[in-house]
């Protein structure tokens, strides 16, 4: 959902809406909370902007339904006199609500498993970096004309580097390029060049659909958003260094950076998606030595849905 950071201040609102479900998390004098961002009288929205805050209560904007920051339904405006209504009864749906050095999670599934379970693996690769102290800098949106799995199986191999990325084969050694795969995460690594270029080496992809690109001054937490069959959307938000963050030299050369790259993958990523939709391919052979998480992530695939 974000970073601590972002929620500093009590009423502090991030929201968003993933598998479409619409979320919202507060900072409450006891922590932060996660809810569903739907109000418990006819469904409208608590908060209708991405982040901001609420001046300490939640308000629905159709009909001015007031919860408290944890929950409760304060008050049901100008609603008059209702045989059996209990205004306990109707509290906003709670999520689980999770930190990872210093960034939120949420879980619709209160039976789900621990986050620190799910992101062991790549609390273990990001060894001592300092995640905590980092700035919210950026948010940049791409919408792709393609189905979601089709960017994300170009997203989780290096084979294609050479051919669709110039620049970024220039600032990464790409025949040194390595995919693993640990539990729910799957890794990339390359050594760098030392070109003076943003980029650290390394990748990481969180099942269903989280990108973590490291940067040299920080990191672009990267959500895959399915729209519809043949839609994708990539929400890339931007953490960076406070020093790296307040020079523009450094924060545009990231940005910037990152929209070369993903302009390359959406060329190719549409052009996969139209070839797919002709009918003529069906299925290829992957590759051993490059396309091990792509192989991964169509077993995850075909378990989900068999």
């Amino acid at each position: 959902m974000g970073h601590q950071s972002e929620l500093a201040r009590e009423g502090d609102v991030l929201t968003a809406t993933m598998a479409g479900y619409p979320l919202i998390v507060v900072n409450t004098a006891k922590g932060i909370k996660g809810y569903h961002n739907v109000c418990r009288h006819r469904a409208g929205p608590l908060f209708d902007e991405e982040r901001g805050n609420c001046g300490g209560a939640l308000t629905c904007r159709y009909h001015g339904w007031v919860y408290t920051l944890d929950g409760r339904l304060r008050n049901a405006r100008d609603f008059g006199a209702a045989a059996g209504f209990d205004p306990r009864d109707y509290g906003l749906f709670e999520l689980n609500v999770e930190t990872w050095r210093g960034f939120v999670f949420v879980n619709v599934d209160a039976k789900a498993p621990a986050l620190s379970t799910l992101l062991s693996p790549l609390d273990k690769r990001m060894g001592k970096r300092d995640l905590s102290k980092l700035v919210h800098t950026d948010r940049r949106t791409h919408d792709i004309a393609c189905n979601w799995k089709v960017y994300v199986e170009n997203y989780l191999e290096g084979y294609h580097i050479p051919l669709v990325h110039p620049q970024l084969n220039a600032e990464v050694d790409a025949t040194k390029y390595e995919v693993t795969v640990d539990d729910g995460v799957c890794f990339h690594n390359a050594p760098t060049r030392n070109t003076g270029g943003v980029y650290d080496g390394l990748w990481a992809f969180v099942l269903p659909g989280l990108g973590v690109n490291v940067y040299e001054n920080g990191l672009m937490m990267e959500r895959m958003v399915p729209l519809s069959l043949g839609a994708t959307r990539l929400i890339y938000d931007f953490y960076l260094t406070a020093d790296a963050a307040s020079d523009p030299v450094k924060r545009q050369s990231v940005i910037s950076t990152s929209a070369i790259v993903t302009a390359e993958d959406k060329w190719i990523c549409e052009r996969v998606q139209a070839n797919i939709e002709a009918g003529v391919y069906e299925a290829g052979v992957l590759s051993p030595k490059h396309e091990a998480g792509v192989a991964w992530f169509q077993a995850f695939v075909a378990a989900a849905i068999s």
